[in-house]
């Protein structure tokens, strides 16, 4: 029969092991995992970024040749929150953002409003710090420019053949901080072969954003 101080020496000795279990475990814990992907929360504004910019108009064509050089536009967009999110980084991808834009061009040259959807993909985002990033821009744009025929064109003008025209465009971009980017762009507006003439535009510049 065991006695009543063998016991508690007993109870002693175990107490003192499950602390040093506990002590060991928790001086050789290793840091928490990462948490898993979530896909960002939909913000209470529909807006998602507000970008402002200039381009040259379309350098190798009439409109860019015009007096001699270039004629430049000014260039502003908005981009509205993703309709859709997703918690697969994969497929969010594909989600774009619906876009509405306008150019105007400061030598009288042809001006265009353009409406479609920009996706934006992130370029190594674990070893850039997600702050380069590449975009892709399709939809429509309706212009004041001239549709032909074009012997009836004006010297310095192109001959876009219809409105509105197919607008695509890229960017490679720079996220300054959470809310600042820039941004170095091309787009080109022509009508697929759907009219007669598609001399289109293609323009370069860049931008500055501002994402909330």
């Amino acid at each position: 029969m065991t006695s009543p101080l063998a016991r508690i020496f007993v109870g002693v000795l175990a107490a003192s092991a499950v602390t040093a279990v506990q002590a060991a475990d928790l001086g050789g814990a290793r840091a928490p995992a990462p948490l898993p992907y979530a896909a960002p929360v939909q913000p209470y504004s529909i807006v998602s970024e507000v970008r402002i910019g200039g381009s040259v108009q379309d350098p190798g064509s009439a409109e860019g040749k015009a007096a001699g050089f270039s004629t430049a536009n000014v260039n502003g967009e908005i981009l509205f929150a993703k309709p859709v999110v997703s918690a697969d980084p994969f497929w969010q991808a594909f989600v774009p953002r619906p876009t509405v834009g306008g150019s105007y061009n400061t030598g009288g040259r042809t001006s265009y409003a353009y409406i479609g959807g920009t996706w934006t993909v992130d370029l190594f985002p674990e070893t850039l710090d997600r702050r380069v990033f590449i975009e892709g821009f399709f939809g429509g744009a309706a212009h004041n420019g001239y549709t032909g025929p074009k012997e009836f064109t004006p010297y310095g003008f192109n001959t876009l053949g219809c409105s509105p025209l197919f607008r695509e465009a890229a960017a490679l971009g720079f996220r300054i901080s959470e809310h600042w980017s820039v941004m170095a762009t091309v787009e080109h507006m022509s009508n697929a072969g759907l009219c007669a003439n598609n001399r289109g535009l293609t323009n370069y510049g860049g931008k500055i954003g501002y994402t909330f």
